[in-house]
């Protein structure tokens, strides 16, 4: 009777596979098939806004939201003279 064991494994910095199956008898031969796990994408972290505005060239314009404001409004007043 033959019966598959699937088995998953780490190779080891040595290269080395380890295989435990209890349920094989000593001295019983085996066959034995290597199927490597397809390449994962690494997972990219998310990042905040404020964390990507911040790598831009030249930063932010403003620190502050009062600046933002005070922005708008001398661009306001700027355009209704």
């Amino acid at each position: 009777m033959s019966t598959t064991i699937h088995r998953e494994a780490v190779v080891g910095p040595d290269g080395k596979i380890e295989i435990t199956a209890p349920e094989l008898q000593p001295g019983q031969r085996v066959s034995i098939t290597i199927q490597p796990e397809p390449e994962q994408a690494p997972v990219e972290q998310k990042r905040s806004a404020l964390d990507i505005l911040s790598e831009a060239p030249g930063h932010q314009l403003f620190q502050t939201a009062e600046e933002v404001d005070a922005y708008i409004r001398e661009e306001r007043d700027s355009s209704e003279r």
